[in-house]
């Protein structure tokens, strides 16, 4: 639908589109926003860049405008997040990250739960990687093997059976992935295997560590790679942000290893490296790749330090 307002200096037709916003002539991509604020009766859409963008004298069009907005940046956030399946639940309700609280759509999928401010700061928190999942009082608190820590609640009446399906959907998900991940085996020099998504167990990795660092394979339809990693000294803790980082990315694994160049080219998946701090320091950490070819196996023992 198109829109009448006052926006960027003078009056404009505005229309929400899937992946971004056209105010006149000027497009502004999803991926470009940092947070959309409705403010008496005026929308304001913060960029990354710094920029605030006012949009004002909706008149009646206001609420069905900011409506539109809302639901289609969200859904973008969720495209970024490579959400797989249909949602078990959704609500709105209280949130708080690590990085910020408010209030905000909050979905709950077979394999994750998902938190969609009107920000940048969407995430996605796989039920496999969660610690501990507690409802107390009105609150549903979610803590992840690696000390993260979530909390939604303040959902009335679906706050309870929030809490007990996310819980099953838990335990499910995690029995799932154990009973696939039992049935690989490792193959010299890799000794840590892992799943991209458990809804496609044929696809998966394997890692070997040495004195270079990491060596990662993707055992995929595409598989020509060997992709490499530097641990900078945190041995310990780059597996963990490995398991993270591949299970973020689902089907889209060249995430982990494109240029920055060629991420800009991509609205998405700059969205989906955003929103993941595992998938960043992942890319930060890339080292190069050995195709394979005659002298990969060479070059895989000379990069370990074997």
């Amino acid at each position: 639908m198109t829109y009448s307002a006052f926006a960027l200096g003078s009056d404009a037709k505005i229309s929400v589109e899937a992946e971004g916003l056209r105010i006149g002539q000027r497009y502004i991509d999803y991926s470009d926003v940092a947070a959309l604020v409705p403010l008496n009766h005026r929308v304001l859409v913060d960029t990354l860049a710094g920029e605030r963008i006012e949009i004002s004298m909706l008149g009646f069009s206001y609420d069905g405008f900011w409506a539109e907005l809302l639901r289609a940046y969200t859904n973008r956030c969720l495209e970024s997040l490579f959400v797989e399946g249909e949602a078990i639940m959704s609500v709105e309700g209280d949130y708080e990250t690590p990085n910020e609280k408010g209030r905000a759509r909050i979905e709950l999928f077979p394999d994750s739960v998902c938190i969609l401010p009107p920000t940048c700061g969407a995430v996605r928190i796989p039920l496999c990687f969660t610690e501990c999942i507690a409802l107390n009082g009105y609150a549903v608190n979610i803590t992840t093997a690696a000390g993260e820590r979530y909390t939604v609640g303040r959902m009335g009446y679906d706050t309870k059976p929030f809490a007990e399906r996310a819980q099953a959907s838990s335990d499910r998900i995690k029995k799932e992935r154990r009973s696939i991940l039992s049935g690989l085996k490792n193959e010299v020099p890799f000794t840590q295997t892992g799943l991209f998504r458990t809804t496609t167990p044929e696809l998966y990795w394997q890692a070997a560590y040495g004195k270079g660092g990491c060596a990662l394979e993707l055992f995929t339809k595409e598989d020509s790679a060997t992709y490499l990693y530097s641990t900078d000294g945190q041995t310990a803790v780059f597996p963990m942000i490995l398991v993270q980082a591949l299970e973020a990315v689902g089907p889209h694994r060249e995430i982990i290893y494109i240029t920055d160049e060629q991420l800009g080219e991509k609205p998405l998946y700059k969205m989906s490296v955003a929103r993941c701090r595992s998938v960043r320091e992942m890319r930060a950490r890339f080292a190069g790749r050995l195709i394979h070819n005659s002298a990969h196996a060479e070059r895989l023992r000379e990069f370990l330090g074997s």
